[in-house]
């Protein structure tokens, strides 16, 4: 069988999560969600983001809102990036 060499695995595409803060509610407290609910998160707006592949921690970031043709749509802008050199 023919061997797939190391570039052809840098074209498959990966799902990375944003992860913008964490809430901790009681069982009694999310039970309690509705439509326009607020659930409060561990961090402030300004605060920088966290991105994963799976659970591992690549980058982290600050978002920011795009401008032009993509108006409106979310981005992150880098400000530290892992190590990845032995892999996800």
């Amino acid at each position: 069988p023919q061997s797939l060499g190391r570039s052809a695995f840098t074209q498959v595409p990966i799902e990375i999560t944003v992860a913008v803060g964490r809430a901790r509610p009681s069982v009694r407290e999310l039970l309690k969600l509705q439509r326009d609910s607020v659930l409060p998160l561990d961090r402030r707006v300004e605060d920088p983001v966290e991105l994963y592949v799976g659970d591992r921690l690549i980058a982290r970031g600050v978002l920011e809102e795009l401008e032009g043709e993509q108006a409106g749509q979310m981005a992150v802008r880098l400000t530290e990036v892992a190590d990845l050199s032995d892999g996800l």
